[in-house]
C-alpha cells in the first residue's frame, strides 16, 4: 500500500482582520475533563438555526439516555435527545442563554443516576451504507453545527444543486481565549478525522483540507499522525494566527485563493467546510449511534480556578460547570457566552448550556476592556481597513442608525458575518455590530410582513373569487326560477281552457306549481332580509364614529398610537363600504323582482 499523502500548501490572504490578545494558554494545557453527571438538564426545543423542535414527550415519562425528547419539526430543524436516563418534570418556558435573557419552551429531564443508553444501532460498516441513509441518521441524531451559530448538519449534506470537490476542515479556532478544538484534536483526532471521511462520502469530496492556525503545533502534529494512522491523504494549509482566520468565507479564501461570491455559499465553488468538533459528532453519529447530547466547553478567565475544557452534557446548568472550574463570581467582572469578540455577557446564569457553548468566559475585573460610552463617528476608516468581509462599517452604521434599510441591503449587510472586528478598532467605542444586528434583525422582520401581507391579499383574492362565483351561482339560479315561472303560467293559460273537461288534472297541476314555488323560496332562504343589512350598515357606521372620536383624541393624548388607530380605521371604514353595498344590491333585486 503506498503511504498516504500529506500536502502542506502555503496560504493565501483575506482582506482586513485584527490581532488580539491570544489568552489560549490558560486553558489548553491540560487534558479534557468530563463534568459529573448533574441532578437536573434543561434542554432548550431551539439550539440551532431553524424552527423549533416538536415535544415527543411528556411530563411524568421516564426516559433513557439518548431517546429522543423532541422530533425536528421542518427541513431546517434539528431533534433534542435525553443526555442522560430519567424522568421529565416539567415542558415549560425556561430562562435560556440569551443576551437578553430571554425564556423559551424547554423540556426538563430529572437524572435518575443510573444512566442507562437506549438501545444503539450503529453503522461500523458506513462504506457500504447509502448516503441518503447515513444523511437521515445526522438529522434523527441532532446534529448541529458545534463551531458557529448551529446550522442542522444533514441540510449541509442534502445539496443537490452543486458537485461538492473539497471537504475542508475548520480547525483555526481563532477567538481569543477559547482552546475547545485545540484541545479536541491534540486527544481525539482519530476520531474527527474518521468523521471527515463520513463526511467527504456524503458529498462524493476527493480531497480533504486542513486549515488550521499556527498557534496550535500539538494540534497539527496529532491531525498529520492520525491521518498516516488512517491512510488518508490530507492537505494542511496552516494560516497565520489573524482574528477571523476561522470564518469560513475567511478560511476558504486563505486555504484556496478563492472568494465566495456575495450572498453565496461555498457550495458554490464547490466546497464544504466543517468544524472539527461536529465531524467528531459526525463519527459518533454514524458508527456508534450516539445523538448529539455532549460537547466540549472552555471555561476561562481569570477569576476561574480551574481554568480548561470540559465535556458538558447539553442541558447542564451554566451554573453548574462554573462551581466545578471554581468560577469566583464576586471575582468576575461578568460571565460571557462565547469569546471576547463575538460573545455576550449573560444576564442568567441558571440558563442551560446548548449545542453552540463552545466557551464561558469569566474575567476579572479589569481583564478586558470595560463598556464605554460611544462618542460619534470621526470617519477614520480604520473600520474599513479591518473588515474582513471587504464591506463598509461605517456605511452599514450610518444606514443602520437612520434605519435606512435598502441603504443597508445595497451595502451588503448580509455579508456581514459580525465578528466584530470594526467595534474592536473604532476609536469612539461604538458598538457597531449591534447596529448591524438591529438592521439584520429589521430586515428579517419587514420581510416576514412583506410574507404575510402576501398570504392575506392571496386569501382575499380568492375570498373575492368564491363570492362572485357564488353570486353567478345565485344570478343563474333566479334566471331558471323566472323561467320556470314563466313556462308555468303558460301552461296554467294552457290548460285553463282545460279546466272544465278535466278539473282533476288541473287541480293537480296547480298543486305541483305552488311545491316548485316553495322549493324555490327555500333556495333563497339564507339571504340575508333588506332589514337586516340596513342594521348591519348602521352598525358600521357606528363603529367607523367611534374609532374617528378615539383617533381625535389619541392625536392630543397618545400620539404613538394614532398609526395604529388609522390603519384600524381603514379597516372599519372598508367593512362600511361594503355593508352598503350589500345593501344596494338587495334593494336593486327586490325592485327587480
Amino acid at each position: 500500500m503506498n503511504a498516504p499523502l500529506i500536502i502542506t500548501d502555503r496560504p493565501h490572504r483575506f482582506h482586513g482582520g485584527v490581532h488580539p490578545a491570544e489568552n489560549k494558554t490558560q486553558s489548553n494545557g491540560t487534558a479534557i475533563e468530563a463534568l459529573p453527571l448533574p441532578s437536573v438538564l434543561v434542554l432548550p426545543l431551539r439550539m440551532h438555526l431553524g424552527a423549533p423542535a416538536e415535544p415527543r414527550v411528556s411530563v411524568g415519562m421516564t426516559v433513557r439516555k439518548g431517546d429522543v425528547l423532541a422530533d425536528a419539526d421542518g427541513a431546517i430543524s434539528a431533534a433534542v435527545h435525553a443526555p442522560t436516563s430519567g424522568r421529565i418534570t416539567a415542558i415549560e418556558e425556561r430562562i435560556i442563554a440569551h443576551e437578553s435573557g430571554l425564556s423559551a419552551p424547554c423540556i426538563v429531564l430529572e437524572a435518575d443516576g443510573e444512566d442507562v443508553w437506549r438501545e444503539r444501532h450503529g453503522y461500523p460498516d458506513w462504506r457500504q451504507r447509502d448516503t441518503a441513509e447515513l444523511i437521515q441518521r445526522l438529522r434523527d441524531c441532532g446534529l448541529a453545527g458545534l463551531g458557529g451559530a448551529g446550522f442542522p448538519t444533514d441540510v449541509k449534506y442534502r445539496n443537490t444543486h452543486h458537485a461538492i470537490d473539497t471537504l475542508i476542515i475548520n480547525a483555526a479556532e481563532c477567538e481569543p481565549y477559547i482552546t475547545a478544538d485545540d484541545r479536541l484534536m491534540r486527544e481525539r483526532a482519530t476520531e474527527i478525522l474518521e468523521g471527515a471521511g463520513i463526511a467527504a462520502r456524503l458529498v462524493g469530496a476527493k480531497t480533504i483540507r486542513l486549515g488550521i492556525e499556527d498557534n496550535k503545533p500539538e494540534a497539527l502534529a496529532a491531525m498529520t499522525a492520525a491521518a498516516e494512522a488512517l491512510a488518508l491523504s490530507l492537505r494542511v494549509t496552516v494560516v497565520p494566527t489573524k482574528y477571523p482566520s476561522g470564518g469560513e468565507k475567511q478560511l476558504i479564501q486563505l486555504i484556496t485563493g478563492r472568494e465566495v461570491p456575495a450572498g453565496g455559499l461555498p457550495s458554490d465553488l464547490g466546497i464544504i467546510c466543517q468544524n472539527v468538533g461536529t465531524l467528531a459528532a459526525i463519527r459518533a453519529a454514524v458508527i456508534e449511534d450516539e445523538p448529539l447530547i455532549r460537547r466540549v466547553t472552555t471555561v476561562t478567565g481569570a477569576a476561574a480556578d480551574r481554568p480548561g475544557n470540559y465535556e458538558v452534557l447539553i442541558g447542564t446548568p451554566i451554573e453548574t460547570l462554573l462551581n466545578h472550574a471554581g468560577v469566583h463570581l464576586k471575582k468576575a467582572d461578568r460571565v460571557i457566552m462565547g469569546g471576547p469578540m463575538m460573545g455576550f455577557a449573560l444576564p442568567d446564569i441558571t440558563a442551560p448550556l446548548s449545542k453552540t457553548t463552545n466557551c464561558l468566559l469569566v474575567p476579572a475585573k479589569n481583564e478586558l476592556p470595560p463598556s464605554q460610552i460611544d462618542n460619534p463617528c470621526i470617519r477614520c476608516g480604520q473600520c474599513e481597513q479591518v473588515c474582513p468581509a471587504g464591506l463598509l462599517p461605517q456605511q452599514l452604521f450610518w444606514a443602520a442608525k437612520s434605519r435606512d434599510l435598502d441603504s443597508a441591503e445595497l451595502h451588503s449587510l448580509g455579508d456581514c458575518i459580525e465578528c466584530g472586528a470594526c467595534a474592536w478598532v473604532c476609536p469612539s467605542h461604538i458598538p457597531l455590530v449591534h447596529y448591524y444586528r438591529y438592521a439584520k434583525g429589521e430586515i428579517r422582520h419587514e420581510r416576514e410582513e412583506q410574507i404575510k401581507s402576501e398570504r392575506a391579499r392571496a386569501r382575499f383574492e380568492a375570498r373575492q373569487a368564491r363570492l362572485e362565483k357564488e353570486q353567478q351561482e345565485k344570478e343563474a339560479r333566479r334566471a331558471a326560477r323566472a323561467k320556470a315561472a314563466a313556462e308555468a303560467q303558460a301552461r296554467k293559460q294552457a290548460e285553463a281552457g282545460e279546466a272544465s273537461s278535466d278539473p282533476v288534472q288541473a287541480a293537480l297541476e296547480r298543486a305541483r306549481a305552488k311545491r316548485a314555488e316553495r322549493q324555490n323560496d327555500v333556495s333563497d332562504a339564507g339571504q340575508p332580509s333588506i332589514a337586516d343589512l340596513e342594521k348591519a350598515l348602521e352598525l358600521a357606521a357606528a363603529k367607523v364614529k367611534k374609532a374617528n372620536e378615539r383617533l381625535v383624541a389619541a392625536e392630543q393624548e397618545a400620539p404613538d398610537t394614532v398609526p395604529a388607530l388609522q390603519k384600524a380605521i381603514s379597516k372599519l371604514e372598508e367593512k362600511h363600504r361594503q355593508a352598503q353595498q350589500a345593501l344596494d344590491a338587495a334593494r336593486d333585486q327586490g325592485n327587480a323582482s
